[in-house]
Parts: C-alpha cells; structure tokens; sequence
C-alpha cells in the first residue's frame, strides 16, 4: 500500500463510521471495514512516522493513566436555568425582553449525559475537558479519542472549543449493565451515570467497548462570524459531528411551547435519555449583551419534560451513614417501574422533612423519578391510611458504629471518628494541610492505605513503618522516609490544629482557636456554660462540641499521649482608630 493508497483508506474507514455511529445508517459490512482497518493497522506499524491524525487505529484505547489532570476551561462553561412550565418559561422571555426588543429562539433537545469541552487547535483535537466546576474540569481527552461521533480532526484553523453532551443510547446502557451483573461489579443506575462513569475512565480501552455518543451543543471560544447561533451550529455539525435529534428556530413564544410538545411525545422514540427542550436566543450578538446572573446565562434556559409519577408504598426506613457522618433515612418502598428502571428506594433528605410531610412506614405515596438517581417522595396518600402505619422514630445511636448521634433540628450525625462508614473522610481531613498537614498523605495515599489495611483510625497513622509500606505500589525508598518524616513532624503541633483536625461539626479553624486559647488542651474542664461565654458561640456549636468529646474520649486521650501540642496564650487586642466609626465610600462600584 502507498501512502496515497494509505490516506483514502483512512479516509473511506472514517465515512464508514461515520455512516455507521452518526448517521445509523451503515454502508459497508463489518467484514469489509475490518479487512482495510487491518491493511491500515499493517501500513502503520511499517511506517509509524507517516500515521493519519485522523486515523481509526488512534481510537482503540490502550491509554492508561494514574489520575486525571485538571484543565481550565478557556471560556466558562455555564450551566443553565431550568423552568418547570409554560408560565415560567414565559416568565424567562419577559425578563429577556426587558433587555432586548426584536430576537427569536433556536431550539434542541436537552441530551441527559455528562457534558464535556472539546479544545481543537489548527483543526487537531488537544483536549476535552469535564464541565467540573464550570470553570476548571478534567482533561479526559484520552477517551474522547475513543469517541466515534468525535472528529479527531476538523478543517478549522483556529483555536475553538466545542461543547456538547456523551450519552449512551437504552439499548447499550442495557448490555453494559448486562456485562457488569455477569462480573458481579455494581450496576449502573442509568444511562447518564453511566456515560459519566465511562468518560472518566483510567483505562481508555474500557471507555472504547462503551459506544459513547457525542451531541454538539453549544460553542465557547471561538473566532466564528455568524450572526445566528443556529449558523454557527450548522458550521459546527459540517464536519461529523452528530446533529441533534430535533431542532428548530422559533420566531415566538408559541413556537417553543409547540415544539416542546412535538418533542415531549417523541422522547420515547429517540433511544437516548432526554430530559427537556434547550430553549436559546438565536441572535449572538444578544448573548453577551444579556449577559450572566451569578449561576446562569441569561440568553439560555431549560425547560424540562415532566417528571415520572408512580404511587407505592413504604415498607421501611433504612438510614445511610454518609462520609462526613451525617445519617440520611431512605425509604425502601414496594417495587415499581419508572421510565423503565425499577424503583425501590426513595430519598427522605432529613427528619425535619418527614416530619413537614407526614410520612409513616405503611402509607401509600407518590414517588416521581425524573433523571435522579433516588425518586423522591412528593405527596402522601393520607386518605388510603388505614391505621396499621406507624411513626419513624428519630436515632439516637449510629446504625453502623452504634455510638451516641449529634441530634440537632435537622442535622442528625455521627461523630465517632472510628466509624466504619466515615473514617476515610475523617483521615483526609486530619491529614490536610490546614490540619496536621501530613505531607505525602493525600487523599488518594489515604484512601490506598486504607483499603490494604494499613491504618483504619487516626492512631495507625503514627505508628505506620516502613514495613507496612514497601510493598505498596509507588512507594520507593525516597518516598517511604519522606512520608514517615512528614507523620513525625506532624506530631509536634498547634493546639487549634489539632481540634480543627479532629473534624468536630460546628467547629472550623476559628472555633479551635478560641476553643484552646480560652481552655488549653485540657477539653476535660470544659462544661457548656463555658463554651458558651465564648464570644460567637452559639448552643448548637457547644453541644456539638462537648457531644464529639463524649464519644471520642478515650481516642482523643490517646491522641493526646502521642502528640506534642503546644498551646498559644491569648493575646491582648487594641482597639483600630476606625472602632465604632462608620465609612462612607462615594463613587461607582463596577
């Protein structure tokens, strides 16, 4: 083969898949694509410095990487307001037309997935980044290379990102969880979760068999000149991308609300979870006029389909130790089916909300499951009671560890800190930085030394050897006396280190300070009348603090035996010449 030969064969595999993973319309066996992959895998290993940008062979996966790299977005990626139905949607168009007079709408179906940033730079792809915070995600650009409906290249010069939804279509996701259940590994619990957990895959090879889909949804830096939002996305499709399922420019309000219907009745018929209408202004040069509230983009908005309803029942209560120790009660309700998955626990939040709705172990309720992992509970059934319901009882006692909770209005938590169920979170937090600030002893080394069996409280970690850790992975000789060091350093510190490090709820690195400036580290003298004389001190932040010492007692004594805390005295504060004076500034704020 030449390499001219080399090129339209690279070329003819890539309209091949194409036909196949954008447009679901095949147009040539698998037989004959895989005969010219292997003629183009066989040219390759030949001449590996001649290899295509775009060729297939470079979405197989392989890659394989130890964690991933945060990345910035070069242009915020946004999120967007949600409207729930005619009147708030219109509600969003009065308040666009109290900024711009004349403008129309283009409309999409909103894909329910795990968005991603696709960076291209002279037409080659560089990057593609997880939302994240919106500012800052993960590049995962490892396993958007696997992505069949992700052009490894684009006839576009300049520097542009690309933003748009992964998905997996029902039937994918249902062979997926097929797979997993035969392995005995977890299931997903539905389609976005499982596009999300697939594009943040270590192993590329992995996120390859997944058959991900990427839906272009939007634009972020870009040098582009239309004037329309719907011309620049045309621009956007041209070169492989998968066009959205339904879209439509829309002059007026009634034109939304018509094809949102249009849409609503067809979600069903699109294999692909959807879970509303993208609702934009059409005109580019109204976005950044518009502009941004703190949260959102006031030129976009949401408009969701209708949530799911079913009615059950509730069997019982279960309660969920979360990682910081805070116990969450769950219903686990009578099966029943909701968009196709089978539905039998439903989210409580907390005590105060059973209390506010009424709800009893017995009673008949209506569920709704739209695109939430856990449906919730909306309304109870309170005329179907048939007097055989009973009450659900607040805690006292860690389901878990069975230690004395922190009962509070709302918060209901376990502060044991040997708790079987919060005790990693509670060992990252003691060994951060504004903590005992344990070099080396970050959340991923943590979490490994936790898993093998090497510390599973905070006293372990002082006694931690070098036996224990040269046979872990990653730990060489240099690495080893680097941590052990750092952990015998650790042991000389503040007072207020210490009780910010212990996790105490309430009680953050100003509390501690007060704390041992009035008391020292002698917590045993310490009764709420003198908590509370602290300036700033409240009763939930006395009783939270004196309930932690209750159930940590022996641990904090023994904690106390190792380390060599030091304590600060107070200092004597002068009053500044602004006290009891008040500042006028005059001027414009920007």
């Amino acid at each position: 083969m030449s390499y001219e030969e080399y090129i339209k064969s690279v070329e003819l595999l890539n309209s091949y898949a194409y036909a196949y993973y954008t447009l679901d319309d095949p147009i040539a066996s698998d037989e004959e694509y895989d005969r010219l992959y292997h003629e183009v895998l066989e040219f390759e290993k030949k001449h590996p410095s001649k290899v295509a940008l775009n060729s297939p062979t470079k979405r197989v996966g392989g890659v394989v990487i130890d964690e991933f790299k945060k990345a910035e977005h070069i242009k915020r990626m946004w999120s967007m307001e949600d409207v729930f139905d005619e009147d708030e949607l219109k509600a969003w168009v009065d308040r666009v037309k109290k900024r711009a007079e004349k403008f129309t709408f283009y409309c999409e179906p909103k894909f329910d997935g795990a968005s991603l940033n696709l960076i291209y730079e002279n037409g080659k792809l560089t990057q593609a980044i997880t939302r994240g915070d919106g500012a800052v995600g993960e590049d995962v650009a490892h396993n958007a290379k696997t992505i069949r409906s992700i052009p490894l290249t684009i006839p576009h010069n300049d520097l542009i990102e690309i933003r748009g939804e992964v998905v997996i279509r029902f039937e994918d996701f249902e062979k997926i969880n097929e797979d997993r259940a035969s392995e005995n590994e977890a299931l997903f619990a539905n389609p976005r979760n499982a596009a999300s957990g697939s594009l943040r895959q270590l192993d590329s090879t992995i996120t390859a068999k997944r058959k991900l889909l990427f839906f272009p949804w939007g634009i972020g830096k870009n040098t582009l000149a239309f004037e329309k939002l719907s011309e620049a996305m045309d621009y956007i499709y041209s070169p492989g991308f998968n066009r959205p399922l339904m879209k439509k420019e829309c002059k007026d309000l009634d034109e939304v609300i018509e094809f949102y219907s249009q849409i609503l009745n067809k979600r069903d018929d699109f294999g692909i979870m959807l879970d509303g209408l993208v609702v934009k202004i059409n005109e580019l040069n109204l976005h950044e006029y518009l502009g941004y509230t703190v949260k959102y983009p006031r030129w976009m908005c949401a408009y969701k389909f209708p949530a799911i309803e079913k009615v059950t029942k509730i069997l019982s209560i279960s309660l969920q130790v979360g990682r910081t120790g805070v116990i969450t009660p769950v219903a686990n309700v009578a099966p029943v089916e909701i968009e196709g998955v089978v539905v039998e626990r439903a989210t409580l939040h907390n005590f105060d909300e059973i209390k506010r709705k009424d709800i009893k172990i017995g009673d008949s309720v209506i569920i709704i499951r739209s695109g939430d992992v856990i449906p919730k509970i909306t309304k109870v059934l309170t005329n179907r009671r048939d007097g055989s319901e009973k009450e659900i009882q607040k805690p006292t006692h860690c389901p878990t560890c069975k230690k004395e909770l922190l009962v509070e209005d709302i918060l209901i938590k376990c502060q044991n800190l040997e708790c079987p169920d919060r005790i990693v979170n509670s060992l990252i937090h003691f060994c951060s930085k504004k903590a005992l600030n344990i070099e080396g002893l970050g959340k991923k080394i943590v979490e490994l030394l936790y898993e093998k069996g090497k510390i599973g409280s905070f006293l372990d970690i002082f006694s931690l050897s070098h036996e224990d850790l040269k046979d872990l992975e990653g730990f060489k000789e240099k690495k080893i006396n680097n941590l052990l060091n750092s952990i015998n350093k650790a042991k000389k510190c503040s007072c207020e280190r210490f009780v910010y490090a212990l996790g105490i709820e309430h009680i953050g690195e100003v509390a501690s300070k007060k704390i041992c400036q009035k008391f020292g580290s002698d917590f045993k003298s310490i009764t709420l009348e003198s908590l509370l004389e602290i300036e700033g001190f409240g009763k939930e932040m006395a009783e939270s603090f004196l309930e932690f010492l209750r159930v940590n007692e022996e641990l904090i004594d023994r904690l106390k035996e190792i380390l060599d805390i030091s304590v600060t005295k107070q200092q004597v504060t002068q009053d500044s010449k602004f006290y009891q004076k008040r500042v006028v500034i005059t001027g414009t704020l920007s």
